[in-house]
C-alpha cells in the first residue's frame, strides 16, 4: 500500500522540478555564468567590462528584436545582417562621400532598412515566397548592391574615389556619440538597446498589433478566417525588422567609424542565436522580447568572459553553439515531455 501511495508524489514531484527547469534553467544557467566569470576573474566584475559587454552585444540584440517579430507570425528573416551592413555602407557614403550630416545619414540609413523590410514583406506576402528563402534571397541581394555602391571597397575619410577625386566628408562627431557618446555613464548603444527592449515588449505583449502577431504566428489559416489581414501584419514585421537592422547598422557605423565592406556579415547568426535562445527563457516556448534580450546579454556574458581568460576567439563560437542547444533543449525537448 506505501509503495503504491508514494509513486503518485514521485511522480507528481518529478513534473514539478521538469517545470522549474524548463521554467527558470535558462535564467540560472545566465546568473551561474555571471556569478563564475564574476568570482574567478576580478576584471570581469567592473562596472567598465559590464557596460562594455552591454555595449557590445546592442547591435546583435537589436537585430535579434527584429528577427524576434518576424518569428512572432511564424517566420524568419535572415537578412538583419545584410540590412545592418547596407546600413553603414549608407552612413558612410552619405557623410563621407557626400559630406552630409549626421541626421541626414540617419534618416538615409532608415530609410535604407524600411525599404529593404518592404522588399521582404512584397516577396513574401505578395509573391508567396517562404519567408526564409525570401530573406535569403534578399540578404544576398543586399550584399552585393552595398559593394557595388562603393565599387567593392571600404570607405574612409580622405580616401580617393573612383574619378580621382578626394572623398571630401567624414564621419561626424555627433554620429560617432551614436555608440562612443554615454549619458551618465551609460554608452548610448546600451540606452538605445534598452529603450527598443521596452518598445518592442510593450508592442508585443501590451498591444492589440501584437496580439495579432501572436495569433498569425500560432495559425494564420485561423486567422484570416476570424476576418484578419494577416498579409497586412506580416508586412508589418518584416517592415519593422528592416527598420531595427538599420538602426543595428546606425551603432554599427559609429563603432568602426568607416564604411566597412563586410560589416554586419557577423551579425546575421548572432541575432538569430538570441532570438532563438530568448524562446526558452521562463519556458514559454515561443518568441518573446526580454527573452531575446537575456539571450544577448548571456551570450555578452559568455565571450566576455572567455576573452578575460584567455580563451583563443575561435572557441568562443563552441561555446556559444553549445549555449543555444541547450537554450532549445530547454525550449523544444523538454517542453514537449512535459505536455507529453
Amino acid at each position: 500500500m506505501s509503495t503504491t501511495a508514494a509513486a503518485p508524489v514521485s511522480q507528481g514531484t518529478r513534473i514539478r522540478i521538469q517545470g522549474a527547469v524548463i521554467k527558470y534553467g535558462f535564467i540560472f544557467v545566465t546568473v551561474a555564468l555571471f556569478a563564475y566569470f564574476s568570482l574567478s576573474e576580478p576584471a570581469f566584475r567592473d562596472s567598465a567590462t559590464l557596460l562594455d559587454t552591454l555595449r557590445y552585444v546592442s547591435v546583435a540584440a537589436i537585430l535579434g528584436l527584429g528577427v524576434t517579430l518576424t518569428m512572432a507570425v511564424g517566420g524568419m528573416d535572415m537578412s538583419v545582417g545584410a540590412v545592418a551592413g547596407l546600413g553603414v555602407t549608407v552612413a558612410a557614403k552619405t557623410m563621407v562621400v557626400h559630406n552630409q550630416v549626421g541626421v541626414v545619414a540617419i534618416i538615409a540609413v532608415i530609410a535604407a532598412g524600411a525599404l529593404a523590410g518592404l522588399v521582404n514583406a512584397l516577396l513574401i506576402v505578395v509573391m508567396k515566397i517562404p519567408d526564409m528563402l525570401a530573406t535569403l534571397g534578399t540578404m544576398f541581394v543586399i550584399q552585393g548592391l552595398k559593394l557595388i555602391l562603393v565599387d567593392g571597397q571600404s570607405i574612409s575619410p580622405g580616401m580617393t574615389l573612383s574619378d580621382g577625386t578626394t572623398a571630401p566628408g567624414r564621419f561626424t562627431d555627433g554620429f560617432l556619440e551614436i555608440d562612443r557618446g554615454t549619458v551618465a555613464g551609460i554608452p548610448v548603444s546600451v540606452l538605445i538597446f534598452g529603450g527598443l527592449t521596452v518598445l518592442a515588449y510593450v508592442f508585443l505583449a501590451r498591444t492589440r498589433w501584437g496580439r495579432i502577431l501572436y495569433a498569425i504566428g500560432a495559425n494564420a489559416e485561423a486567422s484570416r478566417l476570424a476576418g484578419i489581414r494577416t498579409g497586412r501584419y506580416r508586412a508589418l514585421a518584416y517592415v519593422l525588422s528592416g527598420v531595427l537592422a538599420s538602426i543595428g547598422g546606425l551603432i554599427l557605423a559609429a563603432r568602426i567609424g568607416q564604411g566597412d565592406v563586410s560589416a554586419g556579415t557577423s551579425q546575421l547568426l548572432e541575432a538569430v542565436a538570441v532570438a532563438l535562445v530568448g524562446t526558452s527563457v521562463l519556458g514559454r516556448g515561443k518568441p518573446n522580447v526580454w527573452g531575446t534580450a537575456l539571450g544577448a546579454v548571456l551570450i555578452g556574458i559568455i565571450t566576455t568572459g572567455l576573452t578575460i581568460k584567455g580563451l583563443p576567439y575561435y572557441t568562443q563560437d563552441v561555446v556559444e553553439g553549445t549555449v543555444l542547444i541547450l537554450a532549445l533543449v530547454f525550449s523544444f525537448t523538454l517542453s514537449r515531455g512535459k505536455r507529453a
